[in-house]
């Protein structure tokens, strides 16, 4: 199994702790945690925390992403929508955790999210019958699920436009992936809704840019010792 490298580490988030490098049952691939954070909104002027959530990425994703972004300051990266865009839509696999950190009902969670992706497929252009019946599957996946604080949604991104959920009542990695939806502008706009142009998270967007500019600078990444 592969170890965390020292230049990688673990992010603490209420309490929730996100490791440098997960391993999911079954799998070969091994990801490291690009960056972690709150997500929350401001509710009567008070700002309530929902999720914690991390973003881990293949080891290729370094490799990608640093002609054009080594060098670059993290705030350059944290200002810069195209930066994002270019982990949403790179040739890797991304696979993101989100842990509670209140009570949520998997109809109430879904609708918040699936309204937002809705919003940017429509923005882009990309909502059509196939991404209509792409978010249906996607809220027939969450709709009966049940989640107290420290239970985790899992999402498994890939290039090809496979979005696998897993659905676990801690942190940890079901072996199995609860349901497959293979629709790329659903799959790109869950993660969007997280880092991109209007985020739900901006904490890990700042992770992410802070992080990726200490990665860049590392001529031959890998996530092994």
């Amino acid at each position: 199994m592969a170890t965390a490298a020292p230049t990688i580490t673990g992010v603490k988030v209420e309490n929730i702790e996100f490791p440098a490098v997960v391993t999911p049952p079954a799998s070969p691939k091994s990801y490291f945690l690009g960056g972690a954070g709150v997500r929350g909104l401001d509710i009567d002027g008070e700002f309530v925390k929902f999720t914690g959530i991390g973003i881990y990425l293949e080891e290729k994703a370094v490799a990608s992403l640093t002609p054009k972004w080594k060098g670059k300051t993290p705030s350059q990266l944290f200002e810069s929508l195209e930066f994002y865009r270019d982990i949403i839509k790179g040739p890797f696999e991304k696979f993101i955790r989100s842990t509670k950190v209140r009570t949520l009902e998997g109809s109430e969670y879904v609708r918040k999210v699936s309204e937002n992706c809705i919003a940017h497929m429509k923005s882009e252009g990309t909502y059509g019958d196939a991404e209509e019946k792409a978010i249906q599957e996607f809220r027939e996946a969450f709709k009966d699920q049940f989640f107290p604080p420290g239970t985790a949604a899992f999402y498994r991104q890939s290039p090809n436009g496979a979005l696998g959920l897993r659905f676990s009542k801690d942190e940890t990695i079901p072996e199995h992936e609860y349901a497959v939806i293979n629709n790329k502008p659903l799959s790109e706009a869950v993660l969007e809704t997280m880092i991109g142009e209007i985020p739900v998270s901006p904490a890990l967007k700042e992770s992410l840019a802070t992080r990726f500019y200490e990665f860049l600078k590392i001529d031959n990444f890998n996530i092994r010792n």
